[in-house]
């Protein structure tokens, strides 16, 4: 069974888990959830990130069994944010040039369907915006040669299992740890 994460975040000290009364959720699947979860929790606004594993088959998975690519999960980052300090079109933004959406079961270096592009949506205005968001990023795309976006973009959200502890806030634990996280260098408006 996987233990999930500590009660604390490691960058600021807010709770990983619980309820969240007046924000909002959303997860993004970005590659490596290392280097995802620090793009977001730097942003203004965000309350907490988690890393975490969704989309799959398995009732209770861990990193080695999503790793090998047969559970069917995306390794994801969950984003509690305060909508009143940031829009969801800032996290959009923050997501689709932070990775290159058109790369399918991969992201980089890191090969597999684990590592594929997805928004898991936890309501009907977040999935409407993030299906504009990507119609409008993938025309910019095209624009620059990029072939067409393979995002997965889900409503309602799938359920999210927690990674283990040593994967939560990775790279504020490890500095000198692995990101693969590269975007495209084609800017989308938020």
């Amino acid at each position: 069974m996987n233990p999930g994460p500590g009660l604390a975040h490691h960058v600021h000290g807010r709770p990983l888990r619980g309820r969240f009364d007046g924000l909002e959720t959303v997860e993004f699947g970005m590659g490596c959830f290392w280097g995802a979860e620090r793009r977001f929790w730097q942003v203004p606004g965000v309350h907490t990130t988690a890393a975490g594993y969704a989309g799959g088959g398995a009732p209770d998975p861990t990193y080695e069994q999503v790793c090998s690519g047969r559970t069917g999960h995306a390794e994801v980052v969950r984003v509690v944010y305060d909508p009143a300090q940031v829009d969801f079109a800032t996290l959009l933004k923050v997501f689709w040039e932070s990775h290159d959406p058109t790369q399918g079961m991969r992201q980089g270096n890191d090969i597999g369907s684990q590592y594929r592009s997805v928004i898991h949506c936890h309501t009907i205005a977040q999935h409407r915006a993030a299906l504009a968001s990507r119609d409008a990023y993938a025309r910019r795309l095209q624009a620059a040669g990029y072939p067409p976006v393979t995002t997965e973009i889900v409503h309602p959200a799938p359920q999210f299992h927690y990674a283990e502890d040593h994967h939560q806030q990775y790279l504020a634990k490890n500095p000198g740890g692995y990101c693969g996280l590269g975007g495209t260098g084609v800017s989308c408006s938020a």
